[in-house]
């Protein structure tokens, strides 16, 4: 089909795409691929995103859920999302050989659950029930354990049904991937709540979602339509589809070109693109060049904070 739209103006969100923890955790399963050999075996999806785990997969990298399907023995890489106590002691039940790709922002908050769980603190952690960072982090704590003490809250509702003393200690950490407003309104009902909850001295949410998130609403008041290049199971690449549709501009979620309908750019002049933080830039210029065998193009890089951050690998 043909769009009825003599041109479409495009606008390229900067930053977009890969972050310092991901770029970090797909170097680490290439250099252990190459120098180990194929196969090398990692413990989850080492990033959220389709394209790159396929990639992975072919040049030798095994994609496991759990522990026991490794062979002894072997090597086996801890994703970026980290993971809890459980599974690092799994390993070494396994006679495994640890590499870990947890970024080091996601570190700081099990660094931060630790220290606070030794103080005596009950600790409530912001995040999505299931997704594999939060399992890593309340992982830190033996649940099973009778001193166990940590909860999960996903939204206001959740914390309108904690039922903590209030006179026991209590702080609170984040998944690094959340919505910048809905943590925000989290922590304020918390602290209101429990007057004496204390936080990280600095926001768990991770730099690249909080630039990303930035730039998307920014872009809002001029654009008509924003896509965001990213996988389904991405939590940050979803978080930057909720702040549009939650600003009443239209925006969907695409993982592979198959994925894309023209219809979409019908009567739309000025289109915003962006990426999550686990989705590469080849997709981004592979969206591109589809939507130029619809309609004419006028393509625009917007200027944006330039990331430096840079994460020091692990010795292997």
């Amino acid at each position: 089909m043909t769009v009825d739209t003599k041109i479409i103006n495009i606008s390229l969100a900067n930053p977009r795409g890969f972050c310092a923890g991901v770029d970090r955790a797909i170097q680490i399963v290439k250099l252990a691929l190459k120098k180990y050999g194929a196969p090398i075996y990692v413990r989850h999806e080492v990033v959220h995103n389709k394209y790159v785990i396929e990639e992975l997969r072919n040049e030798g990298a095994i994609f496991v859920d759990e522990i026991k399907q490794i062979p002894s023995g072997s090597h086996v890489i801890f994703s970026a999302h980290g993971v809890s106590k459980l599974v690092k002691q799994q390993s070494r039940d396994h006679n495994l050989i640890p590499i870990d790709a947890t970024c080091p922002l996601v570190t700081k908050v099990h660094k931060e659950v630790n220290k606070m769980y030794d103080e005596n603190y009950h600790i409530i952690m912001i995040g999505h029930q299931g997704h594999p960072e939060v399992e890593g982090t309340m992982g830190q704590i033996d649940q099973n354990s009778p001193n166990a003490s940590i909860s999960l809250v996903q939204d206001l509702n959740d914390v309108e049904q904690l039922n903590i003393h209030a006179d026991k200690n209590i702080s609170y950490v984040s998944q690094t991937t959340l919505s910048l407003d809905d943590t925000d309104k989290i922590i304020k009902a918390l602290k209101k709540k429990y007057p004496r909850i204390i936080g990280p001295k600095t926001s768990d949410i991770c730099y690249a979602t909080q630039n990303r998130q930035d730039v998307i609403k920014k872009m809002l008041a001029d654009h008509d339509l924003i896509i965001i290049v990213g996988s389904a199971n991405s939590s940050n690449s979803n978080r930057l589809v909720d702040i549009a549709k939650e600003n009443n501009v239209k925006s969907f979620l695409i993982d592979n070109m198959d994925m894309f309908d023209p219809a979409c750019l019908q009567n739309k002049k000025k289109v915003g693109i962006s990426a999550g933080a686990s989705a590469p830039e080849v997709l981004v210029q592979q969206l591109i060049k589809k939507i130029k065998q619809y309609t004419e193009v006028n393509l625009v890089e917007l200027d944006g904070v330039e990331e430096k951050v840079t994460f020091k690998l692990p010795a292997f």
